[in-house]
């Protein structure tokens, strides 16, 4: 997954209405002409969300307190945060169908671009599975299911129709899940150098460390198998956002907070 965080495009936390939980997850479209030189530049896709954002801010008769979708996909495969996990989208139409379903955009429009690259309906799967780890349910439905538009437009409707599957065929078979020992993480999180170049307590530290990156709370770089002081204040934030605070949100991995890392990441916790 690569996910572009909000800190990372300069904004502040979300504050839109809190959700933690909803039927599935609605696919959207810009409904206005998208330029193809997305595809040939990054930089543009995130200034085109960005933009999004701003548009969606100065609309005084919609009155939207951020972005109105949980997340957008880039032709590059970028998932791009927006109102992110955990908030109620502004996107579906009114407020029963906006807790209804999360929303993702792909940044896909009406003319122009209006193609979805393989690379962005991976993004879109992406999304998908990150917000039904977080509360999302089974369903994949489009912005027309229950509301009179045409998004998300000609192109992604029929990949949501089909199923939303990754592309390139079947889905593969998972092998085995990595299995992270708490004990030997607590230790690493206690003993651990701030340090690169010193041997590597625990190997399972980078499982833990991916995790962290894939929720946006480290940055890849800090991926090094040491449990130092950038993971632990990343871990802190995990044990935040699942509610911890004060001595329970010290950075240093608990049950349950590394049970709720694993069962979104896909590993599991020996105690």
């Amino acid at each position: 997954m690569k996910l572009v965080t909000r800190a990372q495009l300069g904004w502040p936390a979300s504050a839109a209405p809190p959700q933690t939980s909803a039927e599935g997850v609605k696919v959207h479209y810009e409904g206005a002409p998208v330029s193809v030189r997305l595809l040939d530049d990054h930089d543009l896709c995130v200034a085109k969300w960005k933009a999004i954002r701003k548009d969606h801010l100065a609309n005084k008769t919609e009155n939207y307190s951020d972005i109105a979708y949980n997340y957008g996909a880039c032709p590059h495969g970028h998932l791009l945060e927006g109102r992110g996990l955990g908030r109620r989208t502004g996107a579906n139409g009114n407020q029963q169908l906006n807790r209804a379903h999360y929303a993702i955009c792909g940044l896909v429009g009406s003319e122009g671009l209006t193609k979805p690259t393989d690379a962005m309906l991976d993004a879109i799967r992406d999304g998908i599975e990150l917000l039904r780890s977080h509360g999302a349910g089974k369903e994949i439905k489009g912005h027309r299911d229950g509301f009179a538009t045409q998004c998300p437009g000609t192109h992604l409707y029929a990949w949501v129709r089909n199923g939303a599957p990754r592309p390139g065929g079947s889905t593969p078979v998972p092998g085995p899940r990595p299995v992270v020992d708490l004990s030997k993480v607590i230790a690493a999180a206690l003993h651990d150098p701030d340090k690169a170049g010193t041997p590597v307590s625990y190997a399972g530290v980078r499982t833990v460390e991916k995790a962290l990156v894939a929720e946006g709370l480290l940055d890849a770089g800090r991926v090094d198998g040491h449990f130092g002081g950038a993971t632990v204040k990343a871990y802190s934030a995990w044990q935040q956002r699942c509610g911890f605070t004060g001595a329970d949100a010290n950075g240093i991995p608990g049950q349950v907070t590394l049970d709720r890392l694993g069962e979104a990441h896909g590993f599991d916790v020996r105690p």
